[in-house]
């Protein structure tokens, strides 16, 4: 049971991502006592720990959620910036294609929006220094908000945001997700005029 109770509560801290989980989100998700899940979500973050895992558990303002040792950093850096992971993968061009027009945006209208989860999308976007941490919203939670840098402008040639190509091919009438597609083959062409001049 003790086991059990640890893996659900692993797998809901992957699910939830950055924005993590409080005990009391734990206990009401798995139907436990609130004690109970913070007794569980404390030994499973001593086990990973114990473990030498290269994953681990934080506690940030009072949400537990995931996270890499910081004496790892320089090995992601480089993951991040190798010249064979220097093109960015549809699912990232996407993200970054409704982060681009609608910011400032919660991962979780991101994937509202998408359909699917964003989270790793939204890694790598961070990790290029093409999307940043504008804020927190006022919701529930208080979800971080994604926004461009001025990087995103220099990748893509781009004077400002208001250069962004306009989606003038794209009906009132028409799927959110029709428009996002519209606006990632935009995106996704102007990398790609950017990648052969290099």
């Amino acid at each position: 049971m003790v086991q059990q109770l640890k893996s659900i509560i692993e797998g809901l801290l992957f699910m939830a991502g950055d924005e993590g989980l409080t005990v009391k989100q734990l206990a009401e998700i798995i139907e436990i006592d609130s004690r109970l899940a913070g007794d569980m979500v404390r030994e499973l973050k001593a086990d990973m720990e114990q473990g030498g895992r290269g994953i681990r558990i934080a506690e940030v303002a009072g949400a537990f959620r995931f996270t890499t040792h910081a004496e790892h950093a320089s090995y992601f850096e480089r993951m991040a910036y190798s010249p064979s992971r220097s093109s960015l993968s549809q699912a990232a061009l996407e993200t970054l294609a409704i982060i681009a027009y609608r910011q400032p945006i919660t991962r979780v209208e991101i994937e509202e929006i998408r359909g699917v989860k964003s989270e790793k999308a939204i890694q790598t976007l961070v990790a290029k220094d093409l999307i940043e941490e504008k804020g927190r919203a006022e919701q529930i939670g208080r979800p971080i908000l994604y926004g461009t840098t001025r990087s995103f402008l220099d990748h893509f040639e781009l004077g400002s945001l208001e250069a962004l190509p306009e989606p003038a091919a794209v009906t009132p009438e028409a799927e959110l997700e029709e428009q996002t597609q519209m606006l990632f083959g935009r995106l996704d062409s102007r990398e790609s005029r950017g990648n052969s001049t290099k």
